[in-house]
C-alpha cells in the first residue's frame, strides 16, 4: 500500500453521459455546474486538468443529425464542428470565475513517441505555471485506427500518467463500480484494491448510448493510472458537490487504489506509453532476475517469442503462466530473439554472426509492473 499524500495535480475527466440530457443536446447546466466546481478546487490550491468529450455531441447537434451519426467520417465531421463551439461553451463557463482555459487535442502518437510525449508533458506543466487550465480532448477529426486511443476514459488515464498527476477522477452517469453481492443483486464496491478477472468481467460491456466506452473502458483506466501509481475515483457526474468531496478524499463512489508509488516518466511512458507489439515470455530464473535484482533481460532466459516485432519495439514480457513480469524496449527483433532464445551471449553471437549486445531488454527501458 503507498503512503497517502497531498493530491496536487488532479486529472478530472467528464464523459457524454454527464454532458449530454434526455434529448441528445449538450447539458450546458451541468457543464456550467462542473465548471464552477473545477473553479473552486483551484481557488483551494489544486492543479486541475480537465478531460471532455462531447464534441461529437455537440457537432451533431448544430448538424441536425442527432442520433443519426453512424460513420466514423460522419464523427469525424461531428468533431470538427462541435471542438469549437464546445470549447466556446466551457470558455464562457470558466471566463465567470475568471479561470484562463487552454485546449490540447491528442492522439496516440503523441504519446507514443518519447519526443513528443516530452513536449506534451512540458506543455502541460506550461500551462499550469501559467494558471490556465488545459481542456483535453482526443483529435477526432484527424485519429486513424493507428493513431486513435479511441475512448476518453483510456485517455484521461495516459494525461494522469504522462503529468504525474495525484489523482484521476472520472465522472459518469452511475455512482460509481458495481459487482453482485452474496444476494444476487449488484452493489457499490468502494474500493478495489486489484483488478482482478472477476472485477474485469463484471466490467461487462459498453452500456451509454452517447458514450464510446462504458464500465469495461473505466476498467482499463484504471488498469493504466494505478499501474502509474495514481490513484482512480468513479463518481456520480450530475450530483452536486461530488468533484470536491471526491478530491478531500472522502469515501463515495469507487475508488481504485494503486500498490506501487509513482514511477518516474520514462518508466510511466514504457508502462503504458507505447502500444506493444509482441510478447516475450521467460523462465523462473529471468524472472527472479528481474524482480529480486533488477537485471537487464537476456537471451539465456527466454523460452518463447509470440508476436512479430522489430529492434525498439515495446514488448511485454510474461513468465510460463502467463502473468505480466515486465514491458520494455527491445535490442532484437522477433526473428532474431526466435535464433538466440535460452543461448548465452557469446553463443548468441556466433548464431547471429556478429557480436551482439548481452541485453534483450536493457533494465534502463523495462519497467516491472506489480
Amino acid at each position: 500500500m503507498i503512503k497517502k499524500k497531498s493530491q496536487n495535480l488532479i486529472v478530472i475527466k467528464v464523459g457524454s453521459s454527464s454532458l449530454t440530457d434526455k434529448s441528445g443536446k449538450l447539458d450546458l447546466k451541468n457543464l456550467t455546474r462542473i465548471a464552477g466546481e473545477i473553479a473552486a478546487l483551484r481557488k483551494a490550491g489544486k492543479k486541475i486538468i480537465l478531460v471532455t468529450s462531447g464534441a461529437i455531441v455537440t457537432g451533431a447537434e448544430k448538424l441536425g443529425l442527432i442520433g443519426k451519426i453512424k460513420t466514423i467520417p460522419q464523427k469525424q465531421a461531428a468533431a470538427a464542428v462541435g471542438q469549437s463551439i464546445l470549447m466556446k461553451d466551457y470558455e464562457k463557463a470558466f471566463a465567470e470565475h475568471d479561470v484562463k482555459i487552454g485546449q490540447v487535442l491528442l492522439t496516440r502518437d503523441a504519446i507514443a513517441d518519447r519526443e513528443r510525449y516530452i513536449n506534451a508533458r512540458n506543455t502541460f506543466h506550461e500551462l499550469l505555471e501559467f494558471d490556465v487550465l488545459p481542456i483535453v480532448n482526443e483529435n477526432d477529426t484527424v485519429s486513424v485506427e493507428e493513431i486513435k486511443v479511441g475512448d476518453n476514459d483510456n485517455l484521461s488515464a495516459l494525461v494522469a500518467s504522462l503529468v504525474g498527476a495525484d489523482l484521476l477522477v472520472i465522472l459518469t452517469d452511475v455512482q460509481g463500480f458495481f459487482m453482485k453481492g452474496e444476494s444476487g443483486e449488484p452493489e457499490l464496491i468502494s474500493e478495489i484494491k486489484e483488478i482482478t478477472p472477476e472485477v474485469r468481467n463484471a466490467a461487462g460491456h459498453p452500456g451509454t448510448q452517447m458514450g464510446t466506452g462504458g464500465m469495461i473502458t473505466k476498467i482499463q483506466a484504471a488498469e493504466i493510472a494505478t499501474d502509474a501509481g495514481i490513484p482512480m475515483k468513479i463518481i456520480l457526474g450530475r450530483e452536486e458537490g461530488l468533484i470536491e468531496r471526491a478530491v478531500k478524499e472522502e469515501k463515495l463512489g469507487t475508488t481504485f487504489i494503486p500498490k506501487i508509488s509513482k514511477p518516474e516518466s520514462k518508466k510511466r511512458w514504457l508502462a503504458h506509453g507505447l502500444p506493444r507489439t509482441g510478447i516475450i515470455e521467460i523462465d523462473g530464473g529471468a524472472e527472479s532476475a528481474l524482480r529480486k535484482h533488477g537485471s537487464s533481460l537476456l537471451a539465456v532466459g527466454i523460452i518463447a517469442v509470440h508476436g512479430e516485432f522489430k529492434q525498439g519495439d515495446s514488448i511485454s514480457i510474461i513468465d510460463e503462466a502467463g502473468n505480466e513480469v515486465a514491458r520494455g524496449l527491445v535490442n532484437f527483433s522477433s526473428e532474431e530473439i526466435e535464433k538466440i532464445k535460452g543461448l548465452k551471449t557469446d553463443k548468441a553471437s556466433e548464431v547471429l554472426g556478429y557480436k551482439a549486445i548481452a541485453e534483450v531488454v536493457h533494465r534502463d527501458n523495462m519497467v516491472l509492473m506489480e
